[in-house]
């Protein structure tokens, strides 16, 4: 269903069983899936191509351009899967010729309301940001990850698969795959994500091989390069390599260990 008083551009392309509300706006070059939802006074403003299922709520902005001075108009997108949730007032901005002209977005991830996804971000699938948490541009969002409320996201970060951002939280360094960074923590991990590692259906070995390259990392007295080696010496493959692969090709450097929290591992009762 189509509400009379929303706005389509001839150009854009809608799908089956798609919903448009009241006032929403749907600009040029865009393309949306099969079941789709778009609230009213959402707008889609071009260059926008996204799967069946999503679920665009009242107010958000999705395919603006970027909050770059840099921008000069280039032809740029963004790009989403399936079954993903916008809620309201939430930005996704479309990317830049200098990060490859693409935001992305996997499938089944939800941005809560007064999020930002800034230019040139790529977020995974299964992926939840909480209320206000915010990518500057360039970071990646890995799988599962999760982002809470009011965390912010300094430009060109990396956050690891399953890896979980307490509240108020602000990450400039690379968040490694399965840490935690609890409420308020600047660049400082705690722990692993057990939680998170057993609902994403991780076998008790893949996570205390987890649990072995976190000791090695963050609790051996070694500095990133000989845990790396150690980490290879034991490991051929699974979490740990894929955590000790992360780091090694970071860029920005990875967040340290905050030495005053006192839940060091979470317990894992398998």
């Amino acid at each position: 269903m189509i509400h009379p008083t929303a706005i389509i551009d001839p150009g854009a392309e809608l799908g089956k069983e798609v919903t448009v509300g009241p006032y929403a706006v749907i600009g040029p070059k865009v393309t949306i899936g099969d079941g789709c939802t778009v609230g009213s006074h959402a707008v889609i403003e071009s260059h926008v191509r996204m799967g069946k299922g999503n679920r665009i709520h009242s107010f958000a902005s999705v395919g603006a351009i970027p909050q770059d001075l840099k921008y000069r108009g280039e032809e740029s997108w963004v790009e989403m899967g399936d079954g993903n949730i916008i809620r309201e007032f939430a930005t996704v901005n479309r990317g830049t010729a200098g990060g490859g002209g693409l935001t992305s977005i996997g499938n089944n991830t939800l941005v809560m309301a007064y999020s930002h996804l800034a230019h040139d971000c790529h977020v995974g699938s299964h992926v939840i940001m909480a209320n206000s948490a915010t990518l500057a541009g360039h970071v990646t969002v890995e799988d599962g990850a999760i982002i809470g409320g009011l965390t912010g996201v300094h430009q060109f970060v990396r956050i690891g698969r399953l890896a979980m951002l307490g509240g108020l939280a602000a990450a400039t360094k690379d968040v490694p795959p399965f840490c935690t960074m609890r409420p308020t923590a600047l660049n400082a991990v705690t722990a692993l994500n057990v939680i998170g590692m057993r609902r994403a259906g991780m076998t008790p070995t893949e996570r205390a091989e987890a649990k072995e390259a976190f000791r090695l990392l963050y609790r051996a007295s070694l500095n990133v390069t000989q845990a790396l080696e150690a980490i290879r010496g034991n490991f051929q493959g699974g979490p740990a390599i894929e955590m000790c692969d992360f780091i090694a090709a970071s860029k920005r450097g990875i967040c340290r260990l905050d030495d005053s929290a006192d839940d060091d591992q979470a317990p894992d009762p398998d």
